[in-house]
């Protein structure tokens, strides 16, 4: 199960690790027992016979939607009432008895940022939608497109643009910019079919100057414009106290 859950991240495929923390005989399940659902509703584990996992795959499709995760409990007895803040009290008849708690963690990957270019913008963008909690690809070659990016941005400085935007606009990417000057960014965009979907000059007016500023008018435009729902959200990261020291990297399109 670890190798598929391992799989499912490297694909960007979100998934709800469903583990049993509690058992009241009489179950088939123990404590431990563990499953994984897959957004299609595919169960891979065991986590009780076929009326438990109906009510572990229905509950943890719901998750998907949200990016939540909770404590599920199962029973066939409906004297037993919801005991704990955050507990999801389900009565299933179809149970030959007992009672299952099991922990429903829904594991979504970050929103993905692909950032073509390989100047001083590009690599502030990479920086600079990390630290906004994005994971961020740098592609120096035009690579293809990753189709569920939720931003594609082009720094290339007039090398391979309509090619690789294109290709964003054909799959459809929610945000799609080019890092170009207006009247560049406007020859471009008349060039190509869907053209006006493409945002250039990238980023909001902010007055940016510098390439970090250039980049973070651009994450901001995104947030500003990224679906209103938890799940194709970054997950926000509390801000120590004392910060680490800062590490210049950033990753590399595969």
């Amino acid at each position: 199960m670890n190798d598929l859950a391992e799989r499912l991240r490297s694909q960007r495929t979100p998934y709800v690790l469903a583990t049993v923390v509690r058992t009241e005989k009489p179950t088939s399940a123990r404590t431990g027992d563990r499953a994984l659902v897959l957004p299609d509703g595919t169960l891979e584990g065991f986590v009780g016979g076929s009326c438990a996992a109906s009510t572990v795959r229905t509950q943890a499709l719901r998750l998907l939607d949200t990016g939540e995760s909770t404590l599920l409990r199962i029973t066939a007895d409906p004297a037993i009432s919801q005991a704990l803040d955050g507990l999801v009290t389900v009565e299933n008849p179809c149970l030959s008895g007992g009672t299952l708690d099991v922990f429903l963690e829904a594991v979504i990957p970050p929103a993905l940022i692909q950032v073509y270019g390989d100047g001083p913008v590009a690599r502030a963008l990479v920086q600079v939608g990390g630290a906004s909690g994005y994971e961020t690809n740098l592609c120096t070659d035009p690579v293809p497109v990753v189709k569920d990016a939720a931003a594609l941005v082009v720094a290339t400085h007039g090398q391979n643009e309509e090619e690789v935007l294109s290709e964003a606009l054909r799959f459809g990417i929610p945000y799609i910019g080019l890092i170009a000057s207006r009247t560049r960014g406007k020859s471009v965009k008349s060039a190509l079919e869907d053209g006006d979907r493409i945002h250039t000059p990238a980023g909001l007016d902010i007055g940016a100057r510098t390439a970090p500023e250039i980049a973070l008018s651009v994450v901001a435009e995104i947030l500003s414009l990224r679906p209103r729902t938890r799940a194709s959200t970054p997950t926000p990261i509390p801000i120590p106290d004392d910060p680490p020291p800062h590490e210049d990297s950033h990753d590399h399109c595969h």
